[in-house]
């Protein structure tokens, strides 16, 4: 019997760094495992030379996107989990400047990253996302190996170009599920809401304490993102000359209250009258702080990635200060659970990168994502929580990724606070609804994306070829 593909919540939700799951971190995590294979073919310490052709939307956005910068740090050995983001420049700098690289932090080579890392703009067959490192030995002989970024850091080798049509064989959930409508029956058949079933599969696959650990840590990052992205002010990077919004508009809405910690912050906000206008900007204040961080190689989590991770988090958010402020863990952890479940269901009908579906894939999916979420803290059944994910991305269908000069940016950045306001509105309507009247099944609508996201131009992909990347030039702002 095929196996069904073992998603955890915690491939759905990466701690990572900016500005893109797909065109930075998958990169980076690509570099890394390059060197590994090095080392076991028992041939790391026999290389004179390296070189790294970046295919595809790698190379159209790449620059925007710092693949290059991503590669480096990938070779280097610096992990985007732990690394401290300070030091991300002067290292960059320092390749640079000497023209050698130090690989895995062991081997000092030549390296000149201008010449030996290539933007090529020809795609690869198997996904936009191409790359291939290339080693020249000391022996005079060469070994090269190509990666595949597929979104949301995802990277997956040439030999697997047709995983999706030959399942490979997977460790099993207790829960197996690849369909919305599979979810809806196990938790009929256990009389469970959806966090409970993703819950029993996450623990197949580690104990309940490294499960909060690891969930509490994604919560944390997450936090910190909001909060540095609405304690600092200036412009961001790359020639835009985007001014940093999240900070004027935190400090409109804060006021003059002093607090010294993430966690002092939240509950100074907690403690605040909100209406609605409140609402509507506080929740877009905590979506674009996120994604002003991402956009300065700032430390992140991916929901489902870089480019859409400030909607997740700035739903939490509002839940938190608007809907529960009695909530403790177990209501984050059931928020994040539901999440990464309804994100893997994407993945696995669909895709979650832009290169391969626009916008829709990323926003659309991280919209999904927190509508559902939202609705089952908010005490709704798992029919409503299908429902709402699917009238999110209902509404996000289509949606196309243009982004300008090749950064995430414009419209990225505005587009995660417009995912988070849809969302919480897709939660609502889904609960005031019999779902089990719902028109829509979600899996159907996943179809309908990965459909549209087949019939989309390529120059709307994250290629920075069309809509307002070719409207808007760097001249204009």
């Amino acid at each position: 019997m095929q196996k069904i593909e073992c998603i955890s919540v915690f491939d759905m939700l990466k701690v990572g760094v900016g500005p893109s799951s797909s065109h930075t971190l998958g990169p980076w995590r690509a570099a890394q495992r390059w060197v590994e294979e090095l080392k076991q073919k028992d041939i790391f310490d026999e290389v004179d030379s390296i070189h790294v052709d970046l295919y595809g939307s790698l190379s159209l956005t790449g620059k925007g996107h710092a693949t290059d910068i991503a590669v480096m740090l990938g070779l280097c050995g610096f992990d985007p989990v732990t690394m401290d983001i300070d030091q991300i420049d002067p290292e960059i700098q320092l390749i640079r400047d000497t023209q050698t690289i130090r690989l895995n932090n062991e081997k000092t080579i030549h390296f000149n990253s201008q010449e030996q890392i290539k933007f090529n703009r020809k795609f690869l067959d198997f996904h936009p996302n191409g790359m291939t490192f290339r080693a020249g030995l000391i022996n005079g002989k060469k070994t090269l190996s190509s990666f595949y970024s597929i979104g949301g850091g995802f990277v997956v080798k040439e030999e697997r170009k047709n995983a999706k049509k030959k399942m490979e064989s997977f460790q099993q959930f207790p829960f197996p599920i690849e369909k919305a409508t599979e979810l809806l029956a196990f938790c009929k058949a256990e009389n469970k809401p959806i966090s409970a079933i993703v819950l029993e599969n996450e623990k197949s696959l580690r104990s309940e304490e490294e499960i909060d650990a690891g969930l509490k840590q994604i919560w944390q990052v997450m936090l910190e993102s909001m909060y540095t992205g609405c304690h600092t002010e200036g412009t961001l990077p790359g020639g835009l000359n985007v001014h940093r919004r999240s900070f004027d508009m935190h400090k409109r809405l804060i006021g003059d209250v002093q607090y010294n910690s993430p966690q002092e912050w939240l509950e100074v906000i907690r403690q605040t009258e909100v209406k609605f206008r409140q609402i509507l900007k506080w929740v877009s204040c905590f979506a674009i702080s996120v994604n002003e961080v991402n956009a300065s190689l700032g430390r992140v989590v991916t929901a489902p990635t870089n480019g859409s991770a400030g909607t997740v988090p700035a739903v939490l958010m509002y839940y938190l200060v608007i809907e529960n402020h009695e909530a403790t863990f177990q209501d984050i952890k059931r928020f994040m659970l539901v999440a990464g479940e309804i994100g893997s269901l994407f993945k696995k009908g669909a895709t979650i990168s832009a290169a391969m579906g626009g916008c829709q894939a990323e926003i659309g999916v991280s919209s999904a994502m927190a509508a559902g979420a939202l609705t089952e803290a908010m005490g709704g059944t798992p029919e409503q929580v299908l429902m709402a994910s699917e009238i999110a991305m209902e509404h996000h269908l289509g949606l196309t990724c243009d982004p300008i000069a090749g950064l995430v940016q414009i419209p990225c950045i505005e587009r995660n606070a417009m995912g988070a306001i849809k969302a919480i509105n897709a939660a609502e309507i889904a609960m005031e609804s019999d779902a089990s009247k719902a028109k829509v099944p979600l899996d159907k609508v996943i179809a309908t994306m990965w459909d549209t996201a087949k019939d989309m131009n390529s120059k709307y992909k994250e290629t920075s070829e069309g809509g307002l990347a070719v409207k808007v030039s760097l001249s204009d702002c």
